[in-house]
């Protein structure tokens, strides 16, 4: 009985109040307040370094977005940009100043008219000259202009009233002339057909140097046997009969038959390969 009295007081000392109960929950909710706001205490500098080098890098990027403008602008605006010096390599019949004036660009242009463009200007510069085979262009050193040009060669000359129209090897009769025949190529003479002096013309080009130089005129000189017979002069002396669609093949000969000839004369190629003398 005395035990159960005890128990009964022990129980009642131990019971708390509502309001004691709204006390104890008051301070728990102040210290977890004051241990959040000790926890953000301790991370705000980490956070505002974290804004900081995020700041620094956004002006970064703006400032070296800005910089590259103005280095572009710069250039822009600067000889840099401008064709400088323009160099020529590989002419031969065409001057370098003919070069330059047919591809299109010239000496303080922006560079840009070439980078970029380089087939553009290409065929340009071919249908400016039927002289162009092939043609480059290239920028060194920021301005510095090179051409790359290779010709095609001459191929002999076409009598055109009272002057000389230049033949080259592609059979292209070019727009040059002049008042006389230059330098061991051949005259192509009685040529009706454009397209005969065409063939012809690439079968000459055919030929090795050493008989090209040999030959001094070509006349057309058709025959119903051979409509497209042709009559050559040669420097030697000797004169030779061919066929346009075999020339090439068969004056590889001419050397040779020449050689055994002891008198100057005839040498059929049309039909076989045989000579007499005049």
């Amino acid at each position: 009985m005395h035990f159960k009295i005890n128990r009964a007081k022990s129980e009642r000392h131990v019971a708390i109040t509502p309001w004691e109960k709204y006390q104890s929950e008051e301070r728990q909710r102040a210290a977890k307040k004051t241990n959040h706001v000790q926890r953000i205490g301790a991370k705000l500098p980490r956070l505002m370094q974290q804004k900081h080098r995020r700041l620094a890098q956004r002006m970064g990027i703006l400032i070296g977005i800005f910089g590259v403008i103005l280095l572009i602008s710069g250039y822009y605006v600067s000889p840099l940009s401008h064709i400088g010096q323009i160099n020529v390599v590989g002419n031969h019949a065409l001057s370098k100043q003919q070069v330059v004036k047919i591809s299109g660009v010239s000496h303080g242009d922006s560079i840009y008219r070439v980078v970029g463009k380089e087939q553009k200007l290409s065929r340009r510069a071919k249908a400016n000259s039927s002289r162009v085979k092939q043609i480059r262009f290239s920028v060194a050193h920021f301005n510095h202009l090179t051409i790359r040009i290779k010709e095609y060669p001459t191929a002999g000359f076409v009598p055109a009233n009272g002057y000389y129209r230049v033949a080259l090897t592609s059979g292209v009769i070019s727009k040059e002339r002049q008042k006389q025949p230059s330098g061991s190529y051949p005259v192509y003479d009685k040529f009706k057909s454009p397209k005969q002096l065409s063939k012809m013309i690439q079968q000459y080009a055919k030929l090795s140097p050493k008989i090209q130089t040999g030959i001094s005129e070509i006349q057309f000189s058709p025959t119903k046997a051979d409509p497209q017979r042709v009559h050559l002069y040669m420097n030697d002396g000797n004169e030779v009969y061919a066929s346009i669609s075999t020339f090439a093949s068969k004056m590889a000969y001419y050397p040779s038959i020449a050689a055994k000839m002891s008198h100057k004369g005839i040498v059929n190629l049309e039909i076989g390969a045989y000579s007499y003398s005049f």
